[in-house]
């Protein structure tokens, strides 16, 4: 013997469509449009200062760790160095998951794509695929990927990360985020393309797509 629906003996209410009144409708139309409005402002990505080809993906966003400085760095100027000195006379040097020093000035003749990350930030993982595609394939060509962990909490963190991922470029561990700040930027990820004469050449601030990392890779590639 099959299950049968139980008597209901409610009077049948009858709605503008179907069974839905007027007032569902109107409320149904209302949340898509509020739907509508949220996903463009979450797919809207930051923007860029980058003169060279177009870079972001449009389908994430940076996320924000603090409000603009009045004064970023420019494009054409001189990159800084992985250090920072301090009022008291002390020095702040950025150090890979290891305690190695990573220097900028080391890298000197390469090309290197300096990327502010972090492990937790939704838009940062998206693009870890890109960058570990990349840094393998333009290894040879001269690129250095230089990817700078921001106020996390211990490099053994971030290396678990790593070795889990098989991350295959140089990361640098950034707690206090001096390095972070000394390159005036705000959001996470935030990328500096550096050319081989120490130049920053693009700054994007969101992330990036492969196309347009790959095209901002070729801009600065040593010439062969």
């Amino acid at each position: 013997m099959t299950d049968r629906p139980e008597f209901n003996h409610k009077k049948e209410r009858h709605g503008v469509i179907g069974p839905f009144s007027g007032r569902q409708l109107v409320f149904a139309f209302a949340a898509v449009i509020a739907l509508a409005i949220i996903l463009v402002g979450v797919t809207t990505p930051l923007g860029t200062t980058a003169t060279g080809p177009g870079t972001v993906d449009p389908r994430a966003t940076a996320y924000l760790l603090s409000s603009p400085p009045p004064i970023g760095l420019k494009v054409g100027a001189t990159a800084p160095e992985f250090a920072v000195a301090g009022d008291d006379g002390s020095s702040y040097q950025l150090n890979d998951l290891d305690g190695n020093p990573i220097r900028l000035a080391d890298l000197k003749g390469k090309a290197v794509w300096v990327n502010f990350w972090t492990t937790w930030c939704p838009p940062c993982q998206s693009e870890v695929p890109i960058l570990r595609d990349l840094a393998t394939r333009y290894k040879d060509r001269g690129l250095e990927v230089v990817a700078i962990s921001v106020q996390e909490t211990s490099p053994a963190d971030v290396k678990a990360y790593a070795t889990r991922y098989q991350l295959p470029y140089t990361i640098g561990f950034d707690g206090s985020g001096k390095i972070f700040h000394a390159y005036k930027a705000y959001g996470l990820p935030t990328q500096v393309f550096i050319d081989p004469n120490g130049v920053i050449r693009s700054i994007v601030g969101a992330p990036l797509d492969e196309a347009g990392a790959t095209a901002q890779i070729e801009a600065i590639l040593p010439k062969s």
